[in-house]
């Protein structure tokens, strides 16, 4: 992630998008209809690994599944994310507010209780 091209890191929004298309098409389509890419609106979800994102509990929760699981937990996290708030995001009508749903979806009682959305993450269908 962190080398001057960031190869890694727009590979891993790629793969993200690739989950999304076959886990939540309409958010994916959303994006594909507005030309937004993955890198506009998740790429400091990857590069901080969720710090200043979601609320600390649940990003400590994150890391020691990051360091027991390896990195898929990052991809798990964007898309329970994604797949839990698709009806919101769907309703975006252009470009800012894509982005704005996508700031919304990180706050709020699904990611402050750490617990349960780390059990909703592990009861969902894993993509890798």
């Amino acid at each position: 992630y962190y080398t001057p091209a960031m190869l890694g890191l727009k590979a891993d929004q790629e793969v993200l998008g690739e989950l999304v298309r076959t886990k939540a098409p309409a958010v994916w389509r959303l994006m594909q209809d507005h030309g937004v890419m993955w890198t506009l609106v998740v790429s400091r979800w990857f590069i901080c690994l969720f710090i200043d994102i979601l609320p600390v509990e649940t990003v400590l929760r994150i890391w020691d599944c990051l360091f027991y699981e390896g990195s898929k937990i990052l991809f798990r996290v964007a898309l329970t994310l994604i797949h839990h708030h698709q009806d919101e995001i769907v309703q975006a009508q252009n470009l800012p507010d894509i982005c704005e749903s996508f700031k919304r979806i990180t706050r709020g009682a699904f990611v402050e209780d750490c617990h349960a959305f780390m059990q909703v993450r592990r009861t969902r269908p894993h993509p890798t």
